[in-house]
């Protein structure tokens, strides 16, 4: 008692929180007031999921990452109420911090929206293009874009690099040439492990993902760079080829971990589970990393408490159909709630001199027309 007599409560310094300026910034015309040091992506993530410019390399819930990919790109034309003028190129969105009274184009702006597909074009300048035997199909985020900012075809008419494909460990596997060097895995690795795991070897064209000596990943939680990818460069050797995610049901499931929270999302068909995955938000980065163990080792359906259907974007393929089984048919027909048979308010007969109840158009061959309705 009289140790804890003697500590002292943390003070919060709410002298600075006041202090901490208000910028108010407009984005495709929605205004909002975000404090001093955020980046325009992170004011527009603010606003809502349509404001906001894609990101293949920026994930929030690391540290230092963005300004790889360029796809965030967005048009400042003004750039704040003290120097209203504009800036005069396009700037990355996760790097470029707000200023009071900056206005930003980003889906209302032309340069940005044509600067943007031509960024699409060189992500998939080497992108191998196989889809429909990706695992990554249905979930991927190069495909969103490119289907959104994308050209019809290319104008590339050179070799393709390509590299073999790579284990990094008994359930990762890393296929190089659909790798567009986003840098999310390795700081994955880097912030999640606290070990260096792999890099980025060679430059330029030969730039790649490696471990150097082909060293397996075995870090408890180096499952994780599986879910930060936004391709299908690193997927799980567990699910590989098994089934297409848009013919499973994800749902939020939890498990007693005494190595992560536990908190995932499981992906079954029936009473199989095929993968199971770290749960997501609505900009698709993680919310709770899980470990290994979660990941590929709990594939029976009784390791896990069901809690409900994930939320998923009512864009995303997977969403379709999933939920069919769970619907609650009416117990009672409509003669039975109104105790009385329904009324016919209109006789089609009575205003259609086409459907006449005295033909019979099974006997006509081939599809009717005005000739089989003359005496």
């Amino acid at each position: 008692m009289l140790i804890q007599s003697k500590l002292k409560k943390p003070q919060i310094n709410t002298k600075m929180a006041e202090e901490t300026p208000l910028f108010k910034v407009t984005i495709d015309n929605e205004t909002i007031e975000v404090p001093a040091g955020t980046t325009i992506l992170q004011a527009a993530r603010m606003i809502g999921k349509e404001v906001a410019p894609p990101a293949m390399c920026y994930y929030g819930k690391l540290e230092n990452t963005g300004g790889n990919c360029r796809t965030c790109l967005v048009e400042v034309s003004k750039g704040s109420e003290a120097d209203p003028r504009p800036m005069p190129k396009l700037v990355p969105s996760c790097r470029t911090t707000v200023m009071d009274g900056m206005v930003v184009g980003n889906k209302t702006s032309e340069r940005t929206v044509e600067a943007r597909k031509g960024i699409v074009e060189l992500l998939l300048i080497n992108h191998p293009l196989d889809c429909p035997v990706c695992d990554q199909a249905g979930e991927c985020k190069l495909q969103d874009l490119s289907y959104e900012h994308g050209a019809e075809a290319t104008r590339y008419e050179f070799d393709r690099r390509t590299f073999p494909k790579e284990d990094l460990g008994p359930n990762i596997q890393l296929n190089m040439n659909r790798c567009i060097l986003c840098y999310r895995c390795v700081k994955t690795a880097d912030q999640i492990t606290g070990c260096r795991e792999h890099g980025v070897m060679n430059r330029g064209d030969h730039a790649e993902i490696s471990t150097h000596i082909n060293k397996s990943l075995d870090n408890e939680f180096i499952g994780n760079i599986i879910d930060v990818c936004p391709v299908g460069a690193l997927t799980d050797k567990t699910f590989r080829f098994k089934n297409r995610v848009w013919f499973l049901k994800p749902v939020d499931a939890h498990r007693d971990c005494p190595t992560c929270s536990g908190k995932a999302q499981v992906w079954f068909r029936g009473n199989e589970v095929f993968r199971v995955t770290a749960r997501k938000d609505e900009f698709n980065e993680v919310k709770d990393w899980i470990c290994n163990t979660c990941r590929f080792d709990k594939k029976d359906i009784n390791d896990w408490t069901l809690e409900k259907p994930s939320e998923i974007s009512k864009d995303s393929v997977v969403r379709q159909g999933h939920y069919f089984e769970n619907k609650v048919e009416p117990k009672e027909t409509l003669p039975k709630v109104i105790k009385r048979d329904p009324k016919i308010l209109l006789d089609i007969h009575s205003v259609s001199e086409v459907n006449e109840p005295n033909r019979d158009l099974s006997k006509i061959d081939g599809p009717a027309t005005s000739k089989d309705f003359k005496d």
